[in-house]
């Protein structure tokens, strides 16, 4: 029994004096169900994390600077030099591009993620990777003039832009900058960046994070030697590859197939992965003084008094002459903060020899004792031998990327214009169309191939008049509105949130490869009819009125939608906003969009034959589907309510019954959803992988229809059947067909930044 005592020493009479956890403390859902849909990751960086607000417009508040005082601000500070993190040579610029390079490196095609775009270089697990040593202190450097500039100054663009100043005050002429990139206001907890783990709890040095293997098939030089898709770098926790060579091993050509992997990754072609390499190591230095063992954790893990800093270096000042960041220690050049062709110069006038940091790094060293020295970064008349990377070597090895190296020796100027048009290109890969640019020095001028081009605006767009028309006129050809829905949808589904790219202006569905993917098929005759629309219009317009083949495919789709809703008995106009252009074949590059191409469309119930064998049981339908909503910019609550309507539009690829739970196809109904919650019918697997079902009556066993698992998804998952119940409740028909027809537009309207939006973000419709 409690007595007074007890009380009076502090113990509490009830219990409960034991504190071991608080809001977030592991174990969560992701330790207890690591295998469940993680569908909150489609809430991300959402309004609640933004200090600024949703109605906070980056661009604009780009375009407000005074941006000549910016990059003022920043030639300043760049060849300054404070105590607690001296510059190399006098000059932060090196380092700066080094932050740059590292903040856009992480650009991948696959899924277009990664890239400046967000400033994600300040948040887990980007801050923290091996490879990214010491960028906190490049950052915290910058501070001053981020904390001067305040809110119309993101850090997105600020790295990017320190970079781009840092070339120029070393004589380099950039190709221009771009502003108008959002930050992120919190950690990517999404983003597949490799399957290796690694125990912090357990590490003995930071580089122990650095491991390979389970990203790939086969070793190096074999022939099925192969990089799992969607991955760019060759390690967790690198950008790009292992400068000693992979493995470490320090072999040339190895490290030359793994470069050649990795850069093609990032949207690469072999010049531009040359000019890049060599242009970078034209400036600045490689740290390696300290052994990685000695060195402490990351920011993300450093103990509280560390302010967000990590790395910690105990050796001497733990920087400037002391500084350790990849393990390599040495400058490339004679003249580390000038732009000149050195670089190149020196790998190929000299043969090299392996040596070691003293960090113990692998590196390499001329075997000429007369070759030129390089000068020490703080201590003034000493001086170092030149360093080459095996990276660098093996642009003098691999065949290709020799004779690359010697048009770029041969031709200085050429050279400089093939670093500059790449630079611009890593450094804006991931903004998307021109028209989302904003400065002084955009370059819009210019149509870049990689940028997706789509013509401008020629010709005097249709009116309100003309749109009444031409919806009657694609209504009366006979194509259904299950064909016509899938046409326009299927135009919007390659776009990507992460990159910009996909959507359905320029029409690109037309060309290839879209047009040849299985996915696809039902979309040809479709295109084909509505061609004839287009010429039949545009040859007897008065006044060079024209309609676009792009305008017209959306039309025909938001027609379709409202006669389904119509025969739903929920009639409602779907806005429509003209202005779309159509591109062409030598305005596409064909092989990039290639990477588009889906494995899983769960939209379109599309389940690439290959899949079982390609993810080898690692990854669920469902979970493609998810990152695709994703991709889409969908909320959970899009996610449901469009699917729900695209099933019951019958927007299955082929043209199956799978997740059509209706009679009444080709009206917008909410009986997916009814019958998707009903406990009238029994689910059963027909196949032993799990991928198709049945619905059985449970008092007749009548089956009644078919499923796949991106069907049952909607009601098996927790939070998804919480939306879905929504729509399937009583007062649930009207609110399904008016949130449909709000996402459906949506959808039409993502790609098309160069239409007035309206002041709650959405495109304005005619």
């Amino acid at each position: 029994m409690e007595t007074y005592k007890d009380v009076l020493s502090g113990k509490c009479p009830f219990g409960g004096d034991r504190v071991g956890g608080a809001q977030a403390t592991p174990p969560t859902l992701e330790q207890w169900y690591p295998d469940r849909l993680r569908v909150e990751t489609l809430h991300q960086n959402g309004p609640q994390a933004n200090p600024l607000g949703a109605e906070f417009d980056y661009r604009a508040a780009f375009a407000s600077l005074d941006y000549e005082a910016l990059k003022s601000d920043i030639r300043q500070f760049l060849t300054s030099s404070v105590s607690w993190w001296p510059s190399d040579y006098g000059n932060y610029g090196p380092q700066m591009i080094r932050m740059a390079w590292h903040s856009a490196g992480t650009y991948r095609i696959a899924d277009g993620r990664g890239g400046a775009g967000q400033g994600l270089q300040r948040f887990a697990p980007i801050s923290s990777w091996w490879d990214n040593g010491n960028t906190d202190k490049s950052r915290r450097l910058l501070w001053p003039i981020k904390q001067k500039y305040g809110s119309a100054l993101s850090w997105a663009d600020l790295m990017v832009l320190t970079g781009n100043i840092a070339l120029e005050i070393m004589n380099f002429p950039t190709y221009g900058f771009a502003g108008g990139r959002e930050d992120a206001w919190e950690a990517d907890n999404a983003t597949y960046w490799g399957p290796e783990l690694w125990d912090p709890t357990n590490v003995k040095s930071f580089d122990e994070m650095v491991n390979r293997d389970k990203r790939w098939r086969g070793k190096n030089g074999e022939a099925d030697y192969d990089l799992e898709n969607p991955l760019a770098a060759s390690h967790q926790s690198l950008i790009y590859v292992n400068p000693e060579g992979p493995y470490a091993n320090g072999d040339p050509m190895g490290s030359a197939r793994d470069i050649r992997v990795t850069f093609t990754r990032m949207a690469m072609n072999d010049e531009e992965t040359v000019a890049l390499i060599a242009g970078g190591h034209a400036f600045g230095k490689s740290h390696g003084m300290v052994k990685a063992d000695r060195i402490g954790p990351p920011p993300e893990i450093a103990p509280i008094e560390a302010m967000g800093l990590g790395w910690h270096n105990p050796e001497g000042s733990g920087a400037a002459e002391h500084t350790m960041t990849n393990g390599i220690e040495g400058s490339w050049t004679q003249n580390p903060t000038t732009w000149d062709n050195s670089y190149l110069e020196n790998l190929f006038k000299f043969e090299w020899k392996q040596t070691r940091s003293p960090a113990g790094a692998l590196q390499w060293e001329p075997t000429d004792p007369d070759a030129p020295r390089t000068p020490d970064a703080h201590i003034p008349g000493k001086s170092h031998p030149l360093m080459m990377m095996t990276s660098d070597i093996a642009l003098k090895t691999e065949p290709v990327y020799r004779e690359i190296c010697e048009k770029f020796l041969s031709d200085f100027d050429y050279f400089t214009l093939q670093f500059s048009k790449a630079w611009y290109k890593l450094t804006h890969r991931d903004m998307g169309p021109k028209e989302r640019y904003v400065g002084p020095e955009t370059k819009i001028e210019d149509d870049l191939l990689w940028q997706d081009p789509i013509p401008p605006v020629d010709h005097p767009l249709i009116d309100e008049a003309d749109i009444a028309a031409l919806k009657a006129e694609i209504l009366a050809t006979g194509l259904s509105v299950s064909d016509l829905a899938f046409t326009a949808f299927s135009s919007v589904a390659t776009y990507r949130n992460s990159d910009k790219r996909g959507g359905a202006n320029g029409a690109r569905l037309a060309l290839a490869p879209q047009s040849g993917w299985t996915v696809n098929r039902r979309t040809l005759p479709v295109i084909e009819r509505l061609r004839g629309i287009m010429a039949g219009f545009n040859g007897k317009a008065a006044g060079g009125k024209k309609v676009s083949l792009a305008d017209l495919i959306v039309l025909g789709g938001c027609a379709a939608v409202e006669e389904a809703a119509k025969a739903a008995g929920t009639a409602t106009p779907v806005p429509f906003v003209p202005g779309r252009m159509d591109t062409t074949d030598a305005l596409t590059d064909a092989d990039s969009f290639e990477w588009l191409k889906p494995l899983v469309d769960g939209f379109r119930n599309y389940v690439d034959p290959s899949f079982a064998e390609i993810t080898q049981g690692r990854v669920a339908p469902e979970e493609v589907f998810l990152d695709k909503a994703n991709l889409l910019a969908l909320t959970a609550p899009e996610w449901v309510v469009l699917t729900g309507g695209l099933r019951a539009l019958n927007l299955n690829h082929d043209g199956s019954r799978h997740g059509i739970f209706t009679d009444r196809v080709g009206a917008l109904t909410n009986d997916f959803f009814t019958v998707l919650t009903s406990m009238d019918y029994e689910w059963k697997k027909t196949d032993g992988a799990g991928h198709a079902f049945t619905l059985d009556d449970r008092q007749t066993g009548e089956t009644k229809f078919t499923a796949t698992r991106c069907d049952l998804v909607f009601g098996a998952n927790a939070q998804l059947r919480a939306v879905s119940e929504i729509y399937a409740g009583r007062d649930g028909q009207e609110r399904f067909v008016r949130d449909f027809v709000k996402v459906w537009h949506k959808l039409m309207m993502l790609d098309r930044y160069d239409a007035k939006r309206n002041d709650a973000g959405a495109p304005k419709a005619a």
